[in-house]
């Protein structure tokens, strides 16, 4: 293998602002709904539906932040229609938190979920880098909703779903979730130097991985009941809560616990180990050798369970790959980053519409069974960034 690195090459480099630019074109030219929020968008790359997701919003507010940090014409007036329609629309001004989703008519799920908020936390923490005039009270807000309403100190880590009046919903608890607060936590602890933020990342990280994965030999647990013992039984919705286990978390898990090993002035070793096995881990048992991509789930074996190709893990498989090759530089991970672009460019970057298709079939061709459409920006734009930037933290910390 040549002795430098893709990172290094400015044609390279080139090409990854280049799909980091069709992204922000795309949905910057697409997305933006008048009446609030933001447009699913069609195979086409054209605006559909009326229905706007808590999570969808609050990640359009994370990446065109990104796009103002680096110094896009427009990003910020994006930026300012996402934070207006989640202080102003999926607020609950009644009971507190942030609804679920909405249509032209007002609340069309009022649920109230911890995956949802820990999106509106990354987007007040990278609003608020920007300087935002809403950002200091989301933050404010969000924060206190967290800690009251979903957090667990007694198991570090936070509770699942509530209803519109925080009644119970169930007694589910959920990796995914609270792996993406971790990434928020990071993000919030960046924006403001509040340790507390980064100690309930470190807890979250300690409870699913160095406590379950670390069991598992680095698989991920998905699902777990009140008291997070491991549900291995758990079946849920194919699309949000899969049976079994997911690679492409292990993925996500890995970059995030190299962030928080970067942050953390301890530089515990157990987390840059970690971020090491998982991605080894998830190369290992969850890569198709045949066809290439990720399987989308496995079960407790290792065994390929729904074989179908998802776009996401790919990207932050390649994410991970950039970021423990810049902290711990090996041969591994570089053969990995071309491999995972090579497939990208191949079969999941549409050169016709822009964007990328969200699924593949067993035959690797785009195929709509869980996704419809383009996906959200939010995956391939920081697969397309963050080799782009040190491995300092967020993309928000890494741009200046």
């Amino acid at each position: 293998m040549p002795d430098t690195n893709w990172t290094t090459r400015p044609w390279h480099r080139d090409w990854l602002q280049a799909r980091a630019n069709e992204l922000f074109d795309l949905f910057q030219r697409n997305a933006v709904n008048p009446k609030g929020g933001f447009y699913d968008l069609d195979a086409s790359g054209r605006p559909y539906g009326h229905i706007r997701h808590l999570h969808q919003t609050s990640r359009m507010v994370h990446c065109f932040a990104i796009a103002a940090k680096l110094g896009r014409p427009g990003a910020e007036t994006i930026v300012d229609h996402g934070m207006r329609y989640l202080w102003e629309g999926h607020r609950d001004r009644k009971s507190g938190g942030y609804c679920w989703s909405l249509d032209d008519d007002g609340f069309k799920d009022d649920s109230k979920q911890a995956y949802g908020h820990a999106f509106v936390l990354l987007a007040a923490s990278d609003a608020a880098m920007i300087g935002h005039p809403l950002a200091k009270d989301m933050l404010a807000d969000v924060t206190g909703v967290l800690n009251i309403r979903f957090w667990d100190e007694h198991y570090g880590a936070v509770s699942e779903e509530f209803a519109r009046n925080w009644a119970k919903i169930s007694d589910y608890r959920g990796q995914n979730s609270n792996m993406h607060l971790t990434e928020a936590l990071i993000a919030a602890f960046e924006a403001t130097h509040d340790a507390a933020y980064l100690d309930k990342a470190k807890r979250i990280a300690t409870l699913i991985i160095r406590t379950h994965a670390a069991s598992l030999d680095y698989v991920v647990a998905e699902h777990f009941d009140e008291q997070w013992k491991i549900d291995k039984g758990y079946k849920g919705s194919d699309m949000f809560r899969p049976a079994g286990t997911t690679p492409g978390h292990w993925l996500e898990w890995s970059r995030l616990l190299a962030q928080l090993w970067v942050l953390d002035g301890r530089r515990e070793a157990w987390m840059i180990d970690a971020a090491e096995q998982l991605f080894r881990s998830a190369v290992n048992r969850g890569w198709d050798e045949a066809k290439g991509g990720f399987y989308y789930t496995l079960d407790f074996e290792n065994q390929p369970a729904i074989t179908h190709k998802i776009w996401w893990p790919v990207t932050e498989a390649i994410g991970a790959a950039a970021f423990l090759n810049a902290l711990k530089p090996d041969s591994f991970y570089e053969h990995w980053y071309r491999k995972l672009w090579d497939f990208s460019a191949i079969h999941f970057i549409d050169p016709a519409n822009g964007g990328w298709f969200p699924e593949l079939g067993d035959d690797l061709k785009p195929f709509d069974r869980f996704f419809t459409g383009k996906p959200d920006i939010y995956h391939a734009l920081q697969a397309s960034l963050i080799p782009l930037f040190p491995a300092t933290g967020s993309l928000m910390r890494a741009i200046s």
